[in-house]
């Protein structure tokens, strides 16, 4: 008597699901520490240039005296906020729907050209207080606050370190964005014409036309051929 090798369907069931849920549950403490370091960073920036200010013989010089870094320190303080707050959501384990994934696609791209402008205003004015510009009267500050220069340096490089984050959260906010829509299906028309279509299925197949009623029944009368004579 032979033994029949009988699977176990509903095991083999949940031990896929427990495997989804751990892939899901890696990927959600990837995207989450992506999103927290950004707050280490933005912070950081913020404290060095909030606390650069420079008096010597020559006067006094402080952030606040330079509009962009005025504005990098508001940006900073804007993606360090947005940050941790969406690092607190997408830490929790719960399936994400449309509107909140084109919710994150638009505020990560948006927050990567806002922490990116604020690091390309300040480094073109630290080249101007480095080299300075005959043209426009503006001497080169940095031979005179060098301390000042310096500070204001570090902090433009944590912001540049920062946009890196930014841009790879671009990246992983887009694929969940758009992995959630279908395919698109290429389908010809009579005239030949191709037609796109997305996130619908397939057009079904042709069908045959159905078997006239005498050939359903089999009973169709065969023609005689035709003898040739006069």
């Amino acid at each position: 008597m032979e033994k029949k090798d009988e699977g176990n369907p509903p095991m083999a069931v949940m031990g896929s699901r427990d495997e989804n849920e751990d892939v899901k549950s890696t990927m959600r403490t990837a995207e989450t520490m992506l999103r927290l370091v950004p707050v280490a960073l933005c912070v950081s920036a913020l404290v060095v240039m909030l606390k650069n200010t420079q008096t010597n013989d020559y006067g006094s010089l402080s952030y606040s005296d330079l509009r962009a870094f005025r504005y990098l320190v508001n940006a900073n303080g804007i993606c360090a906020g947005y940050s941790l707050l969406s690092a607190v959501i997408v830490a929790m384990p719960r399936a994400w729907t449309m509107p909140q994934a084109w919710t994150f696609f638009l505020l990560d791209q948006v927050l990567t050209y806002v922490i990116l402008a604020a690091g390309t205003v300040s480094t073109e004015v630290l080249f101007l207080a480095n080299k300075g510009d005959t043209s426009i009267a503006w001497s080169a500050a940095c031979v005179s606050f060098g301390g000042f220069c310096h500070k204001a340096l570090i902090s433009t490089v944590i912001t540049f370190v920062a946009v890196i984050f930014y841009a790879a959260l671009s990246l992983v906010s887009s694929h969940k964005l758009f992995s959630k829509y279908d395919a698109p299906v290429v389908t010809q028309s009579g005239e030949g014409i191709e037609t796109v279509t997305l996130g619908s299925p397939p057009p079904p197949p042709k069908q045959p036309p159905p078997p006239s009623p005498c050939e359903a029944s089999m009973s169709c009368p065969q023609q005689q051929p035709k003898l040739g004579g006069g």
